[in-house]
């Protein structure tokens, strides 16, 4: 079984709700999903028709004999005589209405009469009838007001809890897992998830409601390899469907379940309603919560209204797939995007058609991130493990001419991920496809390396530091092996002997151990993989402590 874990994000304290709802079906549910059923297998026959189509025309074009779709062979003709007569014997047990039942049966929304048209999910309603019936001795359920408490009490999330969103693949599947993290109790365990349509790439929190003007939520955005954005209530337990949909499946005003309208096909030409390819990033307008930026390998960049699920705004300011995007911290106006195009762009999103500042790097960029305690800062990390400063008010005649304030070679492989700590300056985490994640520490000659760890996750592909200053100390870190650890920094030796008198840090009585709570991922495969790299490596022992400090 192969995991991978390929973003994370935080939840600040707070937002999540005390007691989370379970999701319920109901008739009008029931029926949306046998509708949906229906679209699909509307799709598949104009599939198979339009490959049909296909087949011919390429039959026609290469001279070969052309059998119409509706034309039937001798042989075809002599197999349903042989099924005909095998199914006379089984005529008379009527199989085909075995299940029937006329006056339960799910009506049709577009037929408007009683059949199984709908498919699977033809007579779920028939089943619910029986499973209620006081009638059958045989069954008995009753509801179980102690059960229901004790359900109750283990979702409650408390105000000291956070959540930590993981976007997770495992074995082709795609979900979205909600962790809760209990820093007292040195807990983290997954809380709930969902499934998604296609591979994660990103996973932003919101925390505003979508199509509800000015009301707060506790929503995360997913983007995928899929061109729309999915927006999913995290205080809701068990959903199917995702809230909200931005993109060009999205509804204008979609109900509680939104259906999700018949497959249209998609255009691979870029416009600017929506996103035609994979959605690489997402960023979250902290000033104003009903903003979220997205970045997609169709080259733009969409901002999305979400008081109306659409997009307000396309930006088209690179000529390569748009990976990453950070808001300023100050100016809610001024976005930072990152391309594989090898440039970075501070645009002001009110004006769209301006020119706009531009720098450049070496290689790919991986992430960009504006500097939370100095708001002239913004940081670059590149495809070839280089960790970049510059100062925006700086700007180079070309992106060619670009110099950075300072660069360093973090890593050896790409720099995958990097997380500034909010509560404490010059703190800077750093994580690679070498497996390791560093701390810096940014001085004013420049950065310096406080430690290193191999925090067992494989690759890392996010690196975050908790949002709330109670825990601003703790690292987020998760990779390749599909395992996620929080790291409580402030327990490392050399973390506080270097940031001591930068922040307020947490009082430790006796002996320091470093704290390090985890989930990890049953992977047969990734363990191999780990025992086949300590054999190259003479048999070190990996996820090691030992400290790699710089004097």
């Amino acid at each position: 079984m192969t995991s991978m874990i390929t973003a994370t994000s935080w939840v600040p304290r707070g937002h999540a709700a005390a007691y989370p709802t379970k999701y319920v079906f109901d008739e009008g549910e029931y029926a949306r999903i046998s509708k949906l059923a229906k679209l699909e297998l509307e799709d598949a026959k104009e599939d198979l028709e339009t490959a049909r189509k296909e087949l011919a025309k390429s039959s026609i074009s290469a001279g070969g004999p052309v059998q119409s779709a509706g034309a039937v062979t001798k042989e075809e003709e002599a197999d349903e005589a042989d099924h005909e007569d095998e199914d006379d014997d089984l005529k008379e047990y009527d199989m085909e209405h075995y299940d029937d039942d006329g006056d339960n049966m799910v009506e049709s929304e577009d037929e408007g009469e009683h059949g199984n048209e709908s498919g699977l999910f033809g007579n779920v309603k028939s089943l619910a009838y029986h499973a209620d019936s006081e009638d059958d001795p045989y069954i008995t359920l009753q509801g179980n007001q102690d059960s229901d408490d004790e359900d109750r009490e283990d979702l409650q999330i408390l105000p000291t809890d956070n959540m930590l969103l993981a976007a997770r693949v495992e074995d082709e599947v795609a979900h979205l897992e909600v962790y809760v993290y209990e820093d007292s109790q040195d807990n983290l365990y997954v809380h709930h998830d969902v499934m998604l349509p296609a591979i994660p790439l990103c996973v932003e929190w919101l925390g505003a409601k979508p199509n509800h003007a000015g009301e707060s939520g506790n929503f995360a955005a997913v983007g995928t390899m899929e061109p729309d954005i999915e927006l999913w209530d995290l205080d809701v337990v068990d959903g199917m469907y995702p809230f909200a949909i931005l993109g060009q499946s999205s509804e204008p005003t979609p109900p509680t379940m939104p259906e999700r309208k018949k497959k249209k096909s998609r255009s691979l030409k870029s416009n600017t309603s929506y996103h035609v390819d994979a959605v690489l990033s997402l960023s979250a307008n902290r000033h104003n919560p009903t903003l979220l930026a997205s970045a997609s390998a169709d080259k733009t960049v969409k901002l999305w209204d979400l008081t109306t699920c659409t997009a307000a705004q396309s930006y088209s300011h690179h000529t390569d797939k748009v990976c990453t995007l950070a808001w300023h911290p100050t100016q809610p106006a001024v976005l930072l995007s990152g391309s594989y195009d090898r440039t970075i762009v501070a645009a002001d999103m009110r004006a769209p058609d301006a020119k706009v500042p531009r720098w450049g790097v070496e290689s790919d960029v991986e992430n960009v991130k504006w500097d939370s305690h100095n708001d002239s800062l913004f940081y670059v990390s590149t495809e070839n493990g280089i960790l970049h400063c510059f100062d925006v008010r700086q700007l180079p005649p070309t992106p060619e001419q670009s110099k950075a304030s300072w660069r360093l070679q973090a890593h050896e492989k790409s720099l995958s991920s990097f997380s500034i700590n909010p509560a404490i300056p010059g703190m800077i985490a750093t994580g690679s496809t070498d497996r390791s994640c560093k701390i810096w520490n940014i001085l004013s000659s420049g950065p310096s390396l406080v430690v290193s760890r191999d925090l067992g996750v494989g690759k890392v592909f996010s690196t975050n530091f908790a949002p709330d200053d109670a825990v601003a100390f703790r690292l987020a870190v998760a990779g390749s092996k599909g395992s996620v650890q929080v790291w409580d920094t402030s327990t490392n030796r050399a973390v506080r002997e270097a940031f001591a008198t930068r922040g307020k840090l947490p009082k430790i009585e006796g002996e320091v151990k470093e704290r390090l709570v985890g989930v990890e991922a049953d992977d047969e495969e990734a363990e191999e993989e780990e025992e086949a790299r300590q054999a190259e490596e003479g048999g070190g022992e990996a996820g090691g402590w030992e400290s790699m400090e710089e004097e």
